[in-house]
């Protein structure tokens, strides 16, 4: 491994590090050395490797924030911070929205984001080479039919990041976006597949379908989302902050 990319004697804190991209990219800065600190709901942190700190949180809770200050001042000098957890709710056109659901999804995926670069932003620039990570999704600059609610928090996301890297910029530390596109993670192939049972394509049909709109012939994977947030992560990237970076395998 290059030195520069190596995390050995670092701190990363995940958000919604249990399952899903946040556990491939968890996997992979561990991988690299770094001591992982994992956020996510109660039930999940059983799901945790050992030698991972887990702390249950849930950023719909109006205490997220003051938590998450908490565990900042314990720990002192943070690395890495990547804002992960988020909601992908139904997919509802814009007459069929929701209120309760719109205002859930935001806490999570917006709040939850902007808190988290908050809550740690001190211990980032403490540690001298502090790179906050952000999940975003092609959703944030494009959109889809009856995706309104995710694609307006995810527009959202990019905003956060764009403004935290201006005030953190400050203070030494980078604040970069990933922007998967599809990507087979479970919540996905469980929309397949649900989609599917009321009357869809089967989910191989589905899967070649997203694989065939891109420039590789394939779906992006979560270990190449995870690949590219250890590169961000590292002094690899020390130059690069305040961008969005899709991984989509070349969609045309």
């Amino acid at each position: 491994m290059s030195v520069l990319q190596d995390l050995a004697g670092r701190t990363a804190v995940v958000t919604g590090a249990a399952g899903g991209l946040g556990r491939a990219i968890a996997d992979r800065l561990a991988a690299s050395g770094a001591r992982i600190v994992a956020f996510d709901l109660p039930d999940a942190l059983d799901a945790l490797p050992a030698g991972w700190e887990g702390i249950a949180l849930d950023l719909t809770d109006p205490t997220a924030a003051e938590q998450m200050q908490r565990v900042a001042t314990r720990l002192g000098s943070v690395s890495v911070v990547v804002a992960n957890a988020g909601l992908v709710p139904r997919w509802r056109g814009i007459t069929e929205l929701d209120a309760v659901e719109w205002q859930r999804v935001m806490a999570v995926n917006v709040w939850g984001v902007a808190i988290t670069l908050g809550s740690f932003a001190e211990a980032l620039a403490t540690s001298g080479h502090g790179s906050g990570i952000v999940m975003a999704s092609i959703n944030g600059y494009r959109a889809h039919p009856k995706q309104v609610l995710y694609t307006a928090s995810k527009h959202a996301v990019i905003g956060v990041m764009r403004a935290a890297a201006m005030d953190l910029g400050q203070k030494g530390v980078r604040v970069n976006a990933l922007a998967p596109g599809p990507i087979a993670t479970e919540a996905l192939l469980s929309r397949i597949t649900a989609r599917h049972a009321a009357g869809g394509p089967a989910p191989e049909v589905a899967l070649g379908a997203l694989a065939a709109e891109t420039m590789l012939g394939r779906m992006a994977t979560q270990q190449d989302v995870a690949n590219l947030a250890h590169f961000l992560a590292s002094d690899a990237a020390a130059g690069l902050t305040g961008h969005v970076y899709p991984v989509e395998a070349g969609l045309a």
